[in-house]
């Protein structure tokens, strides 16, 4: 169980699945490969497809990341909703790109794990924010309209869910949270599908501090979500992207003095330079992730944009001679109220 797990060690995530998949240099027709040839709609960006017509790249970044010490890995399912795929006119294929794209990360997981049965490997199915936000409006002249409804956002999730779960995934990542109406939408199909099917998959809710105001983008401090989600069962709260290693610590201290459940951070390799690129490297991540571990504020650790391989190992490297903050769950707690 991985709940005890996190009681013994500090786990270590995988870093980010853009930053690899950008050294293939695919194109517009890597992207479509042979099925989708002919589809009148550009695909070039499309990041999830990759797991359908590039599966073999998929595959290889999870296997480098298990192999640089990540014990979890995240699906390439960031954007895996049909309100996200919309931009694509890819909606009819939000399940069978989630399913797909567990099922590889699954496959590179059990192998790690056979080989090294003294260390599990693990399954994040990776649950992204959509590109839509149901707490704000995105027209300045009408703050009242809302480009997304809950209801909208909790069938979509929904479906993204229940093909992770088919797919074998061993938690549930909802992640980059910059609105939390739509977590919780996600919370709400994720309680949904663990009725149905009488499931009991643990869940991560990762958030996104936005900028220096310490807030995410719906206005919340880290304290605030903390509260507004901690009636929830949860495996751990954390954040991720944004921000560098460095500026996420007061953050991290912040929700570590107010819950006794896991912490986690995946924060980006710095902040990125004037092209927009992030180049700090692996030993200066390390060097920062360690202030975490100096203050015991972390159960989880990994990379975001900007990360690769080479980061984890030098994250993986300091974080095995730490014991992890102590965590108490309250099982008996409801997934959902």
């Amino acid at each position: 169980m991985i709940q005890e797990l996190l009681k013994s060690r500090i786990l270590v995530l995988d870093g980010a699945m853009g930053t690899m998949l950008q050294r293939y240099k695919f194109q517009e027709a890597d992207f479509r490969g042979e099925r989708f040839k002919d589809w009148e709609h550009p695909l070039q960006g499309n990041n999830d497809l990759l797991s359908i017509t590039q599966p073999k790249a998929i595959e290889e970044v999870h296997r480098k990341y298990f192999a640089a010490g990540a014990d979890i890995v995240e699906t390439n399912t960031f954007s895996g909703t049909s309100i996200a795929m919309a931009d694509y006119h890819l909606e009819d294929l939000v399940y069978e790109l989630n399913f797909e794209s567990a099922r590889i990360a699954k496959k590179v997981a059990s192998e790690f794990t056979a080989k090294e049965p003294g260390k599990p490997r693990f399954v994040a199915g990776s649950i992204g924010p959509t590109n839509k936000t149901a707490s704000m409006s995105p027209d300045v002249n009408d703050p009242g309209f809302r480009a997304v409804s809950f209801e909208t956002l909790r069938l979509a999730y929904k479906e993204q869910v229940e093909a992770l779960v088919d797919g074998g995934v061993d938690i549930l990542l909802v992640e980059t949270v910059f609105d939390t109406l739509n977590a919780k939408a996600a919370l709400f199909a994720i309680a949904e599908v663990k009725e149905e099917r009488n499931i009991n998959t643990p869940v991560m809710v990762s958030g996104t501090i936005t900028d220096a105001s310490g807030r995410t983008l719906s206005g919340q401090t880290a304290e605030a979500f903390l509260v507004s989600i901690d009636h929830i069962s949860l495996l751990s709260i954390g954040f991720n992207c944004a921000l560098g290693a460095k500026q996420l610590v007061p953050y991290l201290e912040t929700i570590a003095r107010k819950t006794h459940i896991g912490i986690s951070a995946h924060p980006n390799a710095g902040l990125p330079n004037a092209f927009g690129e992030y180049d700090q490297s692996p030993e200066d991540m390390a060097n920062q992730i360690k202030e975490y571990l100096d203050k015991d504020l972390i159960n989880i650790i990994g990379g975001c944009c900007g990360s690769t391989p080479e980061h984890i190992t030098a994250i993986a490297n300091i974080a095995k001679d730490y014991r992890p903050r102590n965590i108490e769950y309250q099982l008996s707690k409801p997934l959902f109220l």
